[in-house]
């Protein structure tokens, strides 16, 4: 953790698979959410990351938990803190899920995101606690169902950005001038919607999530995957 008059900065650190989500990078981001949430020095959090890639979603080699992961997206949306995401480069799957989860998002200009699970046979099923409360439907629907990549200017108007890049000092600038009680009752009220949605779905997609996850199709399609090769159903 990196600290800077009350902002501290957790950065993804594992470039060589993309930083994707494996047990032990949810694990320790969210040890790492805790200190920042226990420390009285801290006013706010950015999460950015390193290398091209903010996320490439789940690491099909060593995933973590579905519930692991719920737990990780919902300690970010009730931090008593505002989290701040960062992206330069791509975003996929999970990766937007974790945007999501964040209070502001900002992206560099040649930034892009792609929601791939229907690719790979199974759907953003644990992430959508964190999106669909905050997507404009139809966009939502466009890019479930396709797969395809969007830009930053895309991700503003449908909800999963809120600005670009230009815009961070000045957001930064304005949480220093919050006080905590002021931050945290504000978020609080901001977040509401979403944490009603882990109430009423968060069990309900875990299931579906893992029941996909184990379907032939999604065996099929996470083996292509790997493979670097199209999978069967691809026409």
């Amino acid at each position: 953790m990196k600290l800077d008059r009350g902002i501290a900065t957790l950065t993804l650190d594992s470039p060589e698979n993309r930083n994707a989500l494996s047990a032990a990078l949810v694990a320790e981001l969210a040890e790492a959410l805790t200190e920042c949430g226990e420390d009285p020095a801290v006013r706010a959090v950015v999460l950015t990351h390193t290398g091209s890639t903010f996320s490439a979603g789940a690491d099909l080699k060593a995933p973590p938990s579905p519930y692991a992961f719920v737990d990780l997206l919902r300690q970010i949306v009730e931090l008593p803190k505002p989290v701040v995401g960062v992206v330069r480069g791509h975003v996929r799957a999970g990766g937007l899920g974790l945007l999501g989860a964040c209070d502001v998002v900002v992206a560099s200009e040649g930034s892009d995101f792609a929601l791939t699970e229907v690719r790979i046979g199974v759907a953003p099923a644990v992430i959508s606690l964190t999106l669909l409360p905050k997507l404009e439907q139809r966009a939502a629907a466009r890019y479930y169902l396709t797969g395809e990549r969007f830009d930053t200017a895309e991700a503003v108007r449908m909800g999963l950005v809120t600005a670009t890049e230009d815009d961070l000092d000045a957001i930064l600038d304005g949480l220093r001038k919050g006080s905590p009680q002021g931050l945290a009752e504000s978020k609080r009220l901001v977040t509401t919607k979403v944490l009603e949605t882990f109430e009423r779905d968060a069990e309900d997609l875990v299931q579906r999530s893992a029941s996909l996850f184990a379907s032939a199709e999604a065996r099929e399609g996470m083996t292509a995957f790997l493979e670097r090769r199209d999978p069967e159903w691809r026409l």
